[in-house]
């Protein structure tokens, strides 16, 4: 049994990661969204098969690159096994995504940062601590008062809407 569900479909384009890369460059950080990263190869295959960056953001962490990898998961997933716990689908998410991606980040010089969400609006630390270093980035960069919550409300909304688009393709084609 699959302990988490993901909402983001990794052979779709991510709107939120054009959300968060547009955040990025007003703010003036340099980045790429769907950046290919080629040293996260299998051998068995030769050829990239794991993406983690689905934002790199350079000269990030002390002048390596960061991987940023986007995960969307339901909140009320595995409530059979545990009950409800606040927070548990983002930790298992953003831990899965640590063990999946960070060594080999670390192995080349880049950091990872798992950027796990929850269809509730709730970030898990990493994410929290990465907004909050790039609101600090906009406040120097942009004077402006109004652009004070600029970066979380305009993700929150981004989160959201994904959310609504996504409860609105499953419903069936009468009510549409």
């Amino acid at each position: 049994m699959q302990d988490i569900v993901p909402l983001l479909h990794p052979s779709l384009p991510c709107p939120l990661c054009d959300v968060l890369g547009d955040i990025l460059k007003r703010a003036g950080i340099s980045v790429k969204k769907e950046a290919p990263v080629n040293f996260l190869t299998d051998p068995r295959e030769g050829r990239s098969t794991l993406r983690p960056a689905d934002v790199l953001v350079f000269g990030w962490d002390a002048g390596k690159h960061a991987c940023v990898d986007l995960t969307g998961v339901s909140p009320l997933v595995g409530l059979r096994d545990t009950g409800f716990v606040p927070g548990q689908a983002i930790a298992k998410a953003a831990a899965k995504k640590m063990d999946k991606h960070a060594k080999a980040c670390e192995d080349n010089q880049h950091s990872f940062i798992p950027f796990a969400f929850d269809t509730f609006g709730s970030l898990a630390p990493e994410a929290i601590r990465f907004l909050e270093r790039v609101q600090r980035v906009v406040h120097s960069n942009i004077s402006s008062p109004r652009d004070r919550g600029f970066v979380f409300t305009r993700l929150g909304f981004a989160i959201q809407k994904g959310v609504a688009a996504q409860l609105v393709a499953r419903l069936p084609a009468i009510l549409v």
